[in-house]
């Protein structure tokens, strides 16, 4: 809002525990295991109800952390200020207080905002380890933002993109359904390049890319990104099928030529590869 932009939802955050958001509302469905949320059904819209998290102090059993240091469970409750200082980054960490309409903000936030600056809260390594998709989150508000990563929040994203391979897949394409389904494709590709991430998201097309000739597949994905884009824009509809069978066109042409090169024919050799 203070960019000028139309929100696409609204996060409520509360000093309310889950269990007691879900008393008050009876359309209330509580989700989650690493980070407990409450989903209110509000006609055909959800709001997300999130509680006050503070830093675990590592002894919480709901504070277990993975070998490489990323955060498994997240459930320890705190005070606005707390839950403040555990956002991503600075221009996440305000909040609209309905109370007085006022923005409340901890973390210098606000003069990011205005310098359009992404800085992560906090010691950048050891944020990214806590939770690498925070690497494409910062592609994907630079993109759509048209904000530039601060130079401490980037460095480390060159060196702990292999991070990336800890991630469950369903996380995985749901972060990559909001880099390219988000109007700014285009852009959240070159940064996913830029920074070494996309070849751990699509391995087989990065191998493929880095052979392209004359220009091809490199010229078709990107096509293929910038219609997504314009379909957006005009308010089109827009399918990740589509997405993904222009993401994997070439690797798919790879194998299906693999396999005719092992004596099978056109069409079962297509097969074989999709």
């Amino acid at each position: 809002m203070l960019l000028g932009r139309e929100p696409k939802d609204f996060d409520v955050a509360t000093n309310a525990r889950p269990e007691e958001v879900k008393k008050l509302f009876r359309n209330c469905l509580l989700i989650g295991r690493r980070f407990r949320l409450a989903h209110i059904r509000f006609e055909r819209e959800i709001i997300e109800v999130a509680t006050f998290r503070a830093q675990g102090n590592g002894e919480d059993e709901d504070d277990t952390r993975s070998e490489s240091g990323r955060i498994l469970r997240d459930n320890v409750y705190g005070t606005l200020e707390d839950d403040a200082w555990r956002r991503d980054f600075t221009v996440n960490a305000l909040y609209y207080n309905i109370q007085d309409f006022s923005v409340v903000d901890y973390a210098g936030g606000m003069a990011d905002l205005q310098a359009g600056v992404l800085r992560l809260m906090g010691e950048p390594r050891q944020r990214y380890r806590e939770d690498p998709v925070r690497m494409l989150r910062a592609v994907r508000f630079a993109a759509k933002l048209g904000f530039r990563i601060h130079p401490d929040s980037e460095a480390p994203i060159f060196e702990l993109a292999h991070l990336l391979e800890d991630i469950p897949p369903a996380r995985l394409f749901d972060e990559i359904l909001k880099v390219f389904l988000g109007g700014c494709a285009v852009q959240g590709f070159e940064l996913l390049r830029h920074y070494g991430l996309f070849g751990y998201l699509f391995p087989q097309t990065e191998a493929c890319l880095a052979k392209e000739q004359e220009g091809f597949p490199l010229t078709l994905l990107v096509r293929a990104l910038q219609n997504t884009d314009s379909r957006i824009a005009e308010g089109k509809p827009v399918t990740p099928a589509f997405l993904y069978a222009a993401l994997l066109w070439e690797p798919l042409r790879q194998a299906m030529a693999d396999q005719e090169a092992q004596g099978l024919g056109e069409m079962q050799a297509l097969q074989e590869a999709a």
